[in-house]
């Protein structure tokens, strides 16, 4: 079997990159792979290469549209025309083809959330996958156990698809998380392949600042300076958006505001115009950027701070893939250490909440609810993210079953929710705790980042600030010219992306 030569044909590169090929050869000997390899590092073709000696169909679980259309758009590009995803994207009448003709498909692309579809599992399991993928797998730790439950059920999913062998696919994971991943995927005895998560052509400054005013000059003026493309993050969409403006009044070009308050199509038009050019910086929530194929980001600014070490390495991380010197900036002031916690205290559910829930399915034992959130959660003042952690615990426990309530002792299952609550929000403030001591520890910052994930630190020349940075670097030089948006009829365009799944079905 030449790997070698398969890497020629089917993907025109000369060699494999760092740990590909090893990943690759226990894929294809049918064990189960835990594999970290850093942003850029080319996970896709781990599983994309042994599909072509054989190994197919692949069922490649992806947690976010945007990603699964760049994948099957990369795909297609390559002239691969046996390559599904089903996703939001693709209507009910288009769904129900593609699953007819689901064993003629190579690459199938789904989200967690999908596979909980009767009709969807049901039809999977008529197919005989030699490979499960599930990429970005620090979705399953990260997201799991609150917001998308649906990642704690793959590995039951697994399962019912008759155990294929399976590949979970990340670029960072502290040695806890993996631990997770192995566990919820239900992993036998995986074989590891782990990478540094550095990234020595990153150079990473950290900017304390004493006020909000003068934090929102240095981002005003690092988006007028810094040579991009580039990223600037916020944990608030309305601070994203009042940036964005800011800096198109202030007259740089091809600015853009990106978060989930827009629709669908907006974010699909605004991510193709980043990728081809045509939008310098995206001012944007965390919601932007992950799997995004663009390989010239020259820079990542953090506005607010991410609320775990991962998260920040994950994102900073979208900056430099073509290997070429880019720069993360943190930004920073005492005021932003709360908006974390914020953020954990709204995501999960107090006690108050799960008892007045619980008040009301004690007495409507044997009847059957609606799990919506927009007719039920909204009712106990419950955020979506903490309704769904509730729903996702009462089915675990066998109190909702195909949404019937069954009867259940009130005080013991008040009780297990609450420390379940308490766990987990104690397990996302010590991350929080963890990134905050970096924010605020006075050594190499690159140093002060690996140390978490038990790595050394290299000797690189343009390291961090605290080593010594020569800023000019990343700088504009001269005119920096976009392309002209009309480059490309985005009207068509945009309609032949929702598309996008025609194509694989003639």
């Amino acid at each position: 079997m030449n790997l070698t030569r398969t890497l020629i044909d089917k993907f025109g590169y000369e060699e494999f990159r760092m740990g590909q090929e090893e990943i690759i050869r226990d894929v294809l000997e049918g064990k189960d792979v835990f594999a970290m390899l850093p942003t850029g590092a080319g996970k896709s073709l781990c599983y994309q290469l042994p599909a072509y000696l054989g190994h197919s169909p692949v069922l490649i679980v992806s947690p976010l549209v945007s990603l699964m259309e760049d994948q099957v758009q990369q795909l297609k590009t390559k002239g691969e025309k046996r390559v599904l995803a089903l996703n939001s994207f693709l209507d009910f009448e288009k769904r129900l083809t593609a699953l007819q003709n689901l064993s003629s498909y190579t690459f199938i692309f789904a989200s967690p959330e999908i596979l909980q579809n009767n009709n969807v599992k049901r039809t999977l399991k008529k197919v005989r996958f030699s490979l499960m993928v599930v990429d970005e797998a620090h979705c399953i730790s990260q997201w799991g156990h609150d917001f998308r439950t649906d990642y704690l059920k793959l590995g039951d999913v697994r399962a019912e698809l008759g155990q294929p062998p399976l590949l979970a696919l990340t670029a960072t994971a502290t040695e806890d998380v993996r631990k997770d991943i192995i566990a919820q995927l239900n992993m036998v005895d995986p074989t590891l392949h782990i990478h540094s998560v550095d990234r020595p052509n990153i150079a990473i400054k950290l900017e304390r600042h004493a006020t909000l005013d003068s934090k929102m000059n240095s981002v005003l003026e690092y988006g007028k300076t810094l040579q991009g493309p580039g990223i600037i993050y916020f944990s608030s969409r309305a601070i994203a958006e009042q940036v964005s403006i800011k800096l198109s009044e202030s007259g740089v070009q091809g600015v853009a505001a990106y978060h989930a308050g827009l629709d669908s199509e907006s974010r699909l038009l605004i991510q193709q115009q980043f990728i081809n050019d045509e939008l310098s910086l995206i001012c944007s929530t965390n919601a932007f950027g992950m799997g995004i194929n663009k390989s010239n980001v020259r820079y990542v600014v953090h506005f607010h701070p991410p609320s775990n070490t991962e998260s920040y390495l994950q994102e900073i991380g979208r900056a430099g893939r073509d290997q070429e010197p880019a720069i993360a900036i943190q930004l920073f002031t005492e005021a932003d250490e709360r908006l974390p916690i914020s953020f954990i205290e709204t995501e999960l559910p107090e006690r108050q909440q799960i008892s007045m829930l619980l008040e009301e399915l004690r007495v409507r034992a044997g009847e059957h609810i609606s799990l919506d959130y927009e007719k039920e959660g909204i009712r106990y003042k419950l955020s979506e993210t903490a309704w769904r952690f509730i729903i996702h615990h009462l089915h675990q426990k066998g109190i909702l079953l195909n949404g019937i309530v069954n009867t259940f002792h009130y005080q013991s299952l008040l009780e297990d929710l609450s420390n379940e609550v308490e766990r987990l929000r104690k397990r996302k403030l010590l991350k929080w705790i963890d990134f905050k001591k970096w924010l605020y520890d006075n050594q190499c910052r690159r140093k002060g980042l690996l140390e978490r994930f038990d790595e050394d630190v290299p000797k690189i020349d343009q390291c961090c600030d605290y080593c010594g940075l020569i800023e000019e670097v990343y700088m504009k030089q001269g005119d920096s010219t976009l392309k002209e948006v009309t480059a490309i009829d985005w009207d068509k365009e945009l309609q032949f992306m929702l598309r996008v799944e025609e194509k694989g079905e003639e």
